[in-house]
């Protein structure tokens, strides 16, 4: 069974593949969750975030349908 940084790396990596399919920056994410890119890019590198801060990131970027296969 995956640990927990098992875990925290997969959320980071899809919430990554989904910026890199959407053409959205940090930057850009940060504006659209009324973050700052430093915070945004600090939880991506680390996959240290919540449940709610991925499904906020997913739903600003349009994402409706996600695969985790």
């Amino acid at each position: 069974m995956p640990n927990q940084s098992d875990w925290e790396a997969k959320a980071a990596n899809i919430l990554k593949s989904q910026l890199k399919l959407k053409g959205v920056s940090y930057a850009k994410l940060a504006e659209l969750i009324g973050d700052k890119e430093p915070n945004v890019r600090n939880k991506l590198s680390r996959g240290k975030f919540s449940a709610a801060y991925l499904f906020q990131c997913l739903n600003s970027l349009g994402v409706s349908d996600l695969r985790l296969g």
